[in-house]
């Protein structure tokens, strides 16, 4: 190789690194020209649009203006400057009739194919679908179903809708499924309260009747007790009446040269009166006087009340009483004949 060619090709390779600097210097001046100008400023008007943060749904923290009062006839400005103020506060799709999906909405039905209105529904739906999903977590299945309806009349073949139908389906379902438990479980505890009365009820019930038993058998011993020392002491008067009545008889007897005597008759078998039930459980006292025959086989008969205290109160236990009474008869001459006798009957507790 000569001198010549190598000089050319020194020069070649110095010409060539100014032309390369160039080029990277002309590149990197284009890229920040497009970032100030293109990408900046379309990153500014979406996060102006979404609320600053396209990435992060926020809730609104302050109260809704109210909507306006005549939405129908507002133009399409007033709708997209409503729409992106709504967009500002965070209102998508919530509270009806003042969101901003339903400004663009009522744009896309006075200008169909409104690019502005197509654009901010498209790239919104995601976090108005995020607004919905929230609404059926918290329950309110209303306003969540007309956020869904409001979608789909945005997008209604996307797919998000088909979730959050079936999210909505599914918290309705067990929204229903957890009443009626605690319905059933309402109405098993009141169940459970009224059979607890009815049983307690019940037990007092049988308590009471229980005790008035008690009381009423006792009543009915104590009476069977008086009447039973009352016979005892008619019985032991009989016998002294009749002791009384053979010393008597005697010395006639003898005077008359060995002829029987006369006596009256003789209470041998007292059979005490049942106190009536009634009076016992009524606490009542009182009496009955009697008259009857006591035929010669010393039976008594034709027995009739003469008064009472109270009255038919205790007349037939009195009358079945003193029927089974037994006596010996009164005689004369040595010979049974009939006698009548009167008699007081006492009833007391």
């Amino acid at each position: 190789m000569d001198t010549r060619t190598i000089r050319q090709a020194r020069f070649a390779r110095g010409a060539v690194q100014p032309a390369v600097y160039a080029i990277l210097v002309i590149i990197a001046v284009l890229a920040g020209a497009a970032w100030f100008l293109i990408i900046k400023p379309h990153q500014d008007l979406t996060r102006a649009d979404l609320g600053d943060h396209p990435s992060t749904p926020v809730a609104a923290s302050r109260e809704a203006p109210p909507p306006p009062v005549n939405v129908e006839a507002m133009s399409l400005n007033q709708l997209l400057s409503e729409a992106r103020r709504a967009m500002n506060e965070q209102r998508l799709a919530s509270p009806a009739g003042n969101n901003a999906f339903e400004f663009y909405l009522k744009v896309l039905q006075k200008q169909p194919g409104n690019q502005v209105a197509t654009d901010a529904l498209r790239e919104t739906f995601p976090f108005a679908a995020t607004n919905a999903e929230q609404a059926i977590n918290q329950r309110d299945f209303n306003d969540a179903q007309r956020q869904i309806d409001l979608l789909a009349k945005a997008d209604p073949s996307n797919y998000t809708l088909n979730i959050l139908r079936s999210k909505l389906d599914a918290q309705r379902k067990l929204l229903d499924r957890e009443q009626q438990l605690a319905a059933d479980k309402e109405k098993q505890q009141q169940l459970a309260a009224q059979k607890a009365a009815a049983d307690k009820a019940e037990a007092e019930r049988a308590a009471s009747e229980q005790a008035k038993s008690q009381a009423s058998e006792q009543q009915q011993r104590t009476a069977q007790s008086r009447l039973a020392q009352q016979q005892a002491a008619a019985e032991a008067a009989a016998r002294q009446l009749q002791a009384n009545a053979s010393q008597s008889a005697a010395p006639a007897g003898e005077s008359a040269g060995g002829a029987a005597g006369s006596h009256a008759a003789v209470l041998v078998k007292n059979a005490p009166p049942r106190y009536p039930t009634a009076a016992m459980r009524a606490n009542q006292e009182g009496w009955v006087e009697l008259s009857f025959t006591i035929t010669a086989s010393g039976d008594v008969s034709d027995v009739k009340v003469l008064d009472a205290q109270p009255r038919h109160v205790f007349d037939r236990a009195a009358v079945d009483a003193v029927s089974r009474w037994k006596y010996q008869p009164a005689t004369q001459d040595g010979n049974p004949v009939v006698s009548n006798k009167r008699q007081r009957i006492e009833f007391k507790l």
